[in-house]
């Protein structure tokens, strides 16, 4: 047949298949010859060591993000003994404002322009939480891990501190062990709560407290009775919940404190978002009044209170800030390019309350 068409290729045998081409993998001889550098220089570079300049480093990352470069994990692990990932491990209970999901994507941002890769790995209130560190460790998964919800005597603490793991913590221990954390200071931000509610004539507050076996609790307990105590105010733990239950639970108990006989609160201080709702739930519920009857202080990790109420007094946290930290504290201590230990406690303050809110 003449014409503009091919001639027809007979069919392939039944089982028969054409091998389709597929394009090579980057590799680092890729970028060193886009570059015009050693491929030695562009392996530091992407590894972020302290002697290649910081405009190398951009120029490789850039080339290397353009030509879609992965490194090989199977083969770094072969020459190197690592991994190149870090291990989140985070509890899967109710997350009551969003934190969990704030300090993934900030710690997963931060390590966006590093050689490693972030796995998180959950674990349940009815579980061991010792089980994802021992999996981990003895797996050889990750290089370094982050842990939260850091109880004041940690056995996760303890057991990654003894064998030499790289590690960081959202939170403090109690253990004379001295290790990578950032932290956000709850007795502090206890303490200007109370100061805050006694300033606009509160006497009988209550503090809606995360659990208290946990370091952040024991810290804003603390706090909290020791300068409601200073200001001569009175002050009590609401009982038999944390605020980190779930918004029905917290409020359910806060309607029995305001339907008891003794003289109602007019100040609560709440670990969360969800608790600070529901005192104001609980509270108008009651009849009573935001600013006139009561009032309440909160720590946020989102803008969302003085929307909300604007009347309230708010302590701002920043997630964000606190997982870059924890990532760069890991990978520190992963490759212990100093001595020094990364360690950061956040200082509260009162959040302006925002024009127009």
């Amino acid at each position: 047949m003449s014409g503009p068409f091919p001639p027809a290729v007979p069919p392939l045998p039944e089982g028969d298949s054409v091998p389709l081409a597929a394009p090579a993998r980057p590799t680092l001889k890729t970028i060193a010859a886009l570059t015009g550098l050693a491929v030695a220089t562009v392996s530091r570079a992407l590894k972020d060591a302290p002697d290649i300049g910081e405009a190398t480093k951009e120029r490789v990352r850039a080339v290397a993000h353009q030509v879609g470069y992965r490194p090989n994990r199977a083969g770094v692990r072969l020459r190197t003994g690592k991994t190149n990932v870090v291990a989140l491990v985070l509890s899967a209970e109710h997350d009551v404002m969003n934190h969990t999901a704030r300090l993934i994507y900030s710690v997963a941002a931060a390590l966006r322009e590093t050689p490693y890769h972030m796995i998180v790995m959950p674990f349940f209130a009815s579980e061991d939480p010792m089980l994802p560190i021992r999996y981990l460790v003895e797996s050889g998964s990750a290089d370094g891990i982050i842990i939260n919800q850091i109880r004041p005597q940690d056995p996760r603490v303890r057991y990654m501190h003894d064998r030499n793991v790289p590690f960081a913590t959202h939170g403090r221990s109690d253990m004379g062990i001295s290790h990578a954390f950032a932290d956000f200071d709850n007795e502090g931000y206890a303490r200007l709560a109370v100061q805050a509610l006694a300033a606009r004539g509160r006497r009988r507050l209550v503090l809606i407290s995360p659990p208290a076996d946990q370091s952040y609790g024991a810290h804003m307990i603390r706090g909290f009775l020791d300068e409601a105590r200073r200001c001569n105010l009175s002050a009590e733990v609401l009982p038999d919940v944390s605020s980190d239950a779930g918004g029905d639970r917290i409020e359910a108990v806060l309607r029995g404190l305001h339907s008891r006989a003794a003289p109602m609160p007019d100040g609560f201080v709440s670990g969360s978002t969800t608790g600070a709702v529901c005192a104001v739930a609980a509270a108008e519920a009651a009849g009573r009044q935001i600013g006139t009857d009561f009032d309440v202080a909160a720590k946020e990790a989102i803008p969302f209170l003085h929307r909300f109420r604007k009347d309230m007094i708010v302590v701002r946290e920043d997630i964000s800030h606190v997982g870059d930290f924890l990532a760069r504290a890991v990978i520190n201590a992963i490759e212990a390019r100093s001595s020094d230990t990364f360690q950061w406690l956040e200082q509260p303050f009162i959040h302006p309350r925002r024009a127009g809110a």
